[in-house]
């Protein structure tokens, strides 16, 4: 799964990596624990243009009454995500990438002490995860501003199946516009594991469990 991240890189980095115009209210970065029902940055397409638009993470599916009228849905798993009916509509029609510089997943101890493990791209370059989106709102206190997503996951190999059993379908830049929808049907193919050698690990300080953390040390190898 994916539960936690980082992302360190500036708006304007952003926009010219993905080649979008930036929108006026994105999150603040750097930030180093992303959690979720906070608001994340995301690259769309449409109308012949990429945008960066933040958007909650945590879908909703339309169906809710409120935001808690359910599980909390901040992954989709790739093998079920174009049948599920909270996500089969938006998979085929609302598909988004979250930047990242990199995620967290923890393994445990023998006394079973949560382990926070730090995974990024051995070359340097920031992550982009596949994601799906969905608009909901409602009016009074539980209303949520704009529109809400899932990151997509997969089976892991290689070296994220050493201290996890799911990662982020993480998408390499050929494929971005694929994902989008900008080149036509064949985005299924593309929910797979990184291949081998594409991301790099380490420990880094337990600091990182409490949702509350903040600060670059949060990445920094033990």
């Amino acid at each position: 799964m994916c539960g936690r991240f980082a992302i360190t890189l500036p708006d304007d980095a952003m926009a010219q990596l993905f080649g979008a115009l930036p929108g006026n209210d994105l999150p603040e970065v750097p930030r180093f624990n992303v959690c979720p029902t906070t608001p994340v940055a995301t690259v769309v397409s449409g109308e012949g243009a990429r945008r960066l638009r933040p958007m909650r993470w945590g879908f909703i599916p339309h169906w809710y009454k409120n935001p808690t009228d359910g599980p909390l849905l901040i992954n989709a798993r790739a093998e079920s995500v174009a049948e599920k009916p909270a996500f089969r509509a938006a998979c085929r029609e609302r598909r988004c990438i979250v930047p990242a510089s990199g995620f967290y997943e923890w393994t445990k101890d023998a006394e079973g002490n949560r382990l926070p493990w730090y995974i990024t791209r051995t070359d340097g370059a920031p992550m982009a995860f596949a994601a799906i989106w969905q608009d909901w709102s409602r009016e009074g206190e539980d209303k949520v501003d704009g529109p809400t997503c899932a990151i997509v996951t997969c089976a892991a190999t290689h070296e994220m199946a050493e201290i996890h059993h799911r990662t982020p379908v993480i998408l390499e830049p050929n494929d971005w516009a694929k994902w989008l929808g900008e080149e036509g049907k064949g985005a299924a193919t593309l929910m797979q594991p990184p291949d081998e050698g594409v991301v790099r690990m380490w420990r880094v300080d337990p600091k990182v469990n409490s949702n509350r953390a903040t600060g670059e040390a949060l990445v920094e190898p033990l």
